[in-house]
This record gives structure tokens, C-alpha cells and sequence, in this order.
């Protein structure tokens, strides 16, 4: 190799050499947090009960005349509309009753004619200077009771054909059949229950509450209602009827109105209700669970404060004096009103950390 080969050789090492000492820069990366703010003071004490969902308007429904069912019309899920024909009874009966009635109508009516004719023969008699008046009176009175016999002759005409009506049971409303109790050739009562109607629209859940909580419930204060099969739902509610005497086991029936429940959310099912009760003393501040990083201790753990003036976040360590409403806690110390915390993925982050906000301080 020459000397030309070798400073040429020598010139491309060096320039690999610098080449490899400046390293490529890496942008700095800023995580994007969300964030809420500090305000919700936790003075509410929280009580949670099982309970039912039930439609506000439902029915039990029943015929008014007994005997021998012909036709079940409808199952358990039939969507009806109002007048629909759930059911009908054995009509043969009925219609015998309407006959039977007709024909002492017809009999009453011919009775009426001739003791009228008789009221009239002794006038007219008794006018003429013959008879006497006791005879007029005692036809009056047999007339008069001829035309009350047609009176209870319609009357009893009417019912039997209101009984053979009733041979028919007709939905009240729209709704959905959520409990069916017959079948057909079988001999019902009057008023025995053979379906229950729940009507379309508002839900509401019915559960029982101890005298040792039910008097501090408010008519109309706020609820949050959860579904135990429905784990990613939660529905507010209104207490709509608190009930003034203790049913079984010594519990109070209390009725939670919900605020626009999902279409998942049918009769029948069980719901988990929270009630929020006032409580005497401020108790500290409600943070989602989800912001709390979780230490061994259940009553502490961590949060982290959003520094505006920096752009980071502080680890701060909280203390917490239990659950509060539904996927909230109460925390008593290491936070005040107007700190910004992170509320969403708080395993990710350190102290000291630079951030950026996710969306406006909610």
C-alpha cells in the first residue's frame, strides 16, 4: 500500500470514529394524564342493600266471574297492547244466564201489562159509581210492584250479560307478561291471580331497609344503583317511596325510581342500591378508586398531584376512612380542595414525572 492508500484509509477511520461518538438525539417523551380536581367533600355516609327491579305500573290480573278456562292466549315475554285478549272462560254458561234473564224480563214486562190493565178496569169501575176505592188501591199496589219486578228483571238481565263480557280478559295497558298462572281447561275463581302485567316506561327497584337506616332516607335524594350480572353498569336513581310500617324480617320497603335505565336492564332482576346518607362532620374528600395507587395497608396508599407551575406530578401518600358512593373513597388526609390529581393509569407513573393533560381539568 502507498502513502497515497494509507492517509486515505487512515481519513475514512477517523470520520467513522466521530461518527459513532455522536450518539442520535431521542425526543423526550411526555406521558398524557387525566386529571380531576379536588372539591367533593365526602360529609355523606353511604348504606348499600340488595333489592328487585320491578316496573312502576304493573297489574295482577285476574278474571271477575269464576269458571272452566278456554284459551290462554299469551305466554311469559308476550309483548300486549291495551285491550288485547289474554284469556277467555267457558261461555256456554253465561249465555244461559242471559237467556234466563231475557225471558223474566219478557215475563215481568207482560206481568206489568196486566196488572196495568187491572189498575185501569178498577179506575174506570170505581168512577162509575160501582167498586171501591180499596179495590183501586190494591191493583195501584200490584202495578207498582210489576213494574218493579221489570226494574229487577233488567237488573239482573244487565249483570248476566256483564258477566258473559268478563268472560274475556283483556290487557289494561301495553306491557310485558311477566308472570302467567294458568292453563286452559282448568276451573278458576274470581279474583284469583293469573298473570301480571308490568307496563312499558319507568323501572324502579324495591328493597328493604332497617329501622336503624330507613329514617334517615329523603324522599327524593339521590341513589346509585348497580346490577350484580351487569358489572359495567351503574344507574342513578331517586327514592320515590319511603313505606311508613316494617314488613318481614322488621325491614321497611323503600322504592328507588331509576333515571334512565339501560335497555339491559329488565323486571325481575336483582340490583345493588346505595343510599347516601348526610352524616354529622366533614369526613374528607371523595377520589375515585381508580386513582389510588394501593399500598399493604387497605387505609392508605399513594396519589399523584399534578404541578402545574412544573408540569409533573407529585407522589403523595393519602390516608382513607373507607369506601364512599359507588367507585369512590373517602380520604381523610394528604390531599386538599384544588389539588389536581391523576385518575387514570397511576401504576404507570413516578415521582417527579413531566406530564401533559389528557383533556381540561374536569
Amino acid at each position: 500500500m502507498n502513502i497515497f492508500e494509507k492517509i486515505l484509509a487512515l481519513t475514512v477511520l477517523l470520520f467513522l470514529l466521530t461518527a459513532c461518538d455522536k450518539e442520535p438525539r431521542v425526543a423526550e417523551r411526555v406521558r398524557a394524564i387525566k386529571t380531576m380536581t379536588v372539591s367533593d367533600s365526602a360529609d355523606v355516609r353511604t348504606r348499600q342493600f340488595s333489592g328487585i327491579v320491578k316496573a312502576t305500573d304493573f297489574s295482577q290480573l285476574s278474571f271477575e266471574v269464576g269458571g272452566k278456562v278456554e284459551t290462554v292466549k299469551v305466554n311469559i315475554g308476550d309483548h300486549v297492547v291495551r285491550g288485547q285478549v289474554l284469556a277467555t272462560l267457558d261461555e256456554r254458561d253465561f249465555k244461559l244466564n242471559v237467556a234466563a234473564a231475557e225471558a223474566e224480563v219478557i215475563e215481568a214486562k207482560a206481568n206489568r201489562r196486566h196488572k196495568k190493565a187491572e189498575l185501569d178496569r178498577e179506575t174506570s169501575i170505581f168512577r162509575q159509581g160501582a167498586g171501591s176505592q180499596r179495590k183501586v188501591d190494591r191493583a195501584r199496589y200490584f202495578y207498582e210492584a210489576s213494574r218493579a219486578a221489570v226494574d229487577l228483571a233488567l237488573a239482573k238481565l244487565n249483570l248476566a250479560k256483564r258477566d258473559l263480557e268478563k268472560t274475556t280478559l283483556h290487557a289494561p295497558y301495553a306491557g310485558y307478561i311477566a308472570v302467567r298462572k294458568v292453563e286452559p281447561h282448568v276451573e278458576v275463581l274470581p279474583g284469583q291471580m293469573l298473570f301480571r302485567l308490568d307496563g312499558e316506561g319507568t323501572l324502579e327497584v324495591v328493597v328493604g331497609v332497617p329501622e336503624t337506616t330507613v329514617h334517615s332516607l329523603v324522599n327524593g335524594s339521590r341513589t346509585d344503583v348497580a346490577f350484580p350480572t351487569l358489572p359495567d353498569e351503574t344507574v342513578q336513581g331517586r327514592i320515590s317511596y319511603i313505606g311508613s310500617a316494617a314488613g318481614a324480617a322488621n325491614l321497611f320497603p323503600v322504592k328507588v325510581a331509576l333515571t334512565d335505565p339501560p335497555a339491559n336492564v329488565s323486571p325481575g332482576m336483582t340490583a345493588e342500591v346505595t343510599f347516601q346518607i348526610k352524616s354529622d362532620d366533614n369526613g374528607g374528600y371523595l377520589i375515585p378508586l381508580k386513582a389510588i395507587l394501593p399500598t399493604k395497608d387497605p387505609m392508605t396508599g399513594y396519589v399523584f398531584i399534578y404541578d402545574p407551575k412544573t408540569s409533573t406530578v407529585r407522589k403523595t401518600l393519602i390516608h382513607g376512612e373507607g369506601p364512599g358512593r359507588t367507585n369512590m373513597a373517602i380520604v381523610s388526609e394528604g390531599i386538599k380542595p384544588g389539588d389536581i390529581l391523576a385518575v387514570a393509569g397511576v401504576s404507570f407513573l413516578t415521582d417527579g414525572l413531566k406530564v401533559k393533560l389528557m383533556q381540561p381539568d374536569n
